[in-house]
């Protein structure tokens, strides 16, 4: 079986090839392809942008596709950033533009207030009329201050209580185990796996 990653972010690639490592599927990604488009996030939900990233992925390329769409939902700031996480602070804003505008925003609210929690849809495009969803939930709170040097996006601010550290302050293999996004695939790669079962013994 082959299968499309449908993401330029070198950070998810290694992510998720780790995540799904032991499969009998060939993984490709944008670098396999003289062309790949890259879908505008139109949705209003994770779940909206991850079909949507799939399915034109699978509808270009005629391989079944797997993308996500993540987000921050803090409790403070009512769910936000959510389906905004990765543009928070704007058109073109960086990971540390995000991170500083959170921090901003939350600023002297005590910690008992600072709850949240990672969410990660995944969203497997088996034909553009066969979509399966699979989500993947991690909580924690928000910090006072960037901690760590790992990981990317919100990690450094994202404190994951089980662990006692954020998700900049842990290792690869760590995150991928506790993860939102570790979670959601992890699902992926067990509905895969049955499916190749399946298919061998018919």
């Amino acid at each position: 079986m082959k299968l499309v990653l449908a993401t330029n972010n070198e950070h998810k690639i290694r992510e998720i090839k780790n995540i799904m490592a032991g499969l009998d599927v060939e993984i490709l990604t944008a670098a396999d392809f003289a062309e790949f488009p890259d879908p505008r996030e139109t949705g209003r939900t994770l779940e909206e942008n991850a079909k949507i990233k799939a399915v034109e992925i699978y509808r270009v390329t005629g391989i079944p596709a797997l993308a996500d769409d993540s987000g921050l939902e803090v409790d403070y700031l009512n769910g936000r950033p959510g389906v905004m996480s990765s543009r928070f602070a704007g058109p073109g804003c960086t990971f540390a533009d995000n991170n500083r505008l959170l921090l901003e925003l939350l600023e002297g609210v005590e910690e008992q207030k600072r709850g949240a929690r990672f969410r990660c849809v995944a969203a497997l495009a088996l034909s553009e009329n066969d979509v399966r969803l699979f989500e993947g939930t991690v909580e924690g709170r928000i910090t006072a201050h960037l901690r760590g040097k790992e990981g990317f996006g919100y990690d450094p601010v994202f404190f994951f209580p089980e662990l006692g550290k954020t998700f900049a302050e842990i290792t690869e293999e760590e995150k991928n185990e506790y993860s939102h996004r570790g979670r959601a695939f992890r699902q992926v790669a067990e509905f895969i796996r049955e499916r190749l079962l399946r298919d061998a013994v018919k």
